[in-house]
């Protein structure tokens, strides 16, 4: 894994979402962004929320247990975040917007959608930013309707609708499957 070409591709895609955009329409992995690009960054969002529970704390077997809760909370909840929206994504291109967009394609959309997140949960991990975090996670809305616009060709009629659609979706699948997460875990303990 080469994180220094994976740091270049997410500053490329929040400085200039649109050229990212259109150089991915024209160049693309295709399935090779899941492991070079999405799965290492769930795996740092994990690690600096582990990291980061410690910061300014005593270590003990409590805070132990409960940084690996906090990192498999971030881990679980951005993977099947990842899989839910694309899922949903593609059920509701179908349904509403008649239009069919193949499943690595929404893949694609969405994990590079999800940069925001991925940056924002890798600094809230370490640095607490909690409004902060809340208010920059709009900036995810440019990210998609640029990459609505040039990468998956949605109609002008119909883009306004599908950017808020799947930013929502993009937004929230991670939010609640973390809620289920934390509430099962509680329960469970």
């Amino acid at each position: 894994m080469n994180y220094k070409e994976l740091f270049n591709k997410m500053a490329f895609l929040l400085s200039s979402p649109s050229r990212f955009w259109e150089k991915e329409a024209t160049e693309g992995q295709g399935s090779r962004m899941m492991s070079e690009y999405v799965y290492p960054l769930i795996g740092l969002c994990g690690l600096s929320e582990f990291i980061g529970t410690f910061i300014g704390r005593d270590v003990s077997t409590e805070f132990f247990q409960w940084a690996l809760t906090r990192c498999c909370a971030i881990a679980v909840s951005l993977f099947s975040g990842f899989f839910v929206a694309t899922y949903l994504l593609d059920k509701i291109s179908w349904n509403l917007f008649n239009k069919y967009i193949p499943r690595e394609t929404l893949q694609v959309f969405v994990g590079y959608s999800m940069t925001v997140l991925f940056v924002l949960d890798i600094v809230n991990g370490l640095i607490s930013i909690e409004i902060l975090h809340w208010i920059l996670q709009l900036y995810t809305v440019l990210v998609v309707f640029e990459g609505a616009r040039r990468f998956l060709e949605i109609p002008e009629n119909k883009l306004t609708s599908y950017t808020v659609v799947a930013s929502i979706l993009i937004l929230v699948s991670p939010v609640m499957i973390e809620f289920v997460f934390n509430k099962l875990s509680v329960i469970l303990n």
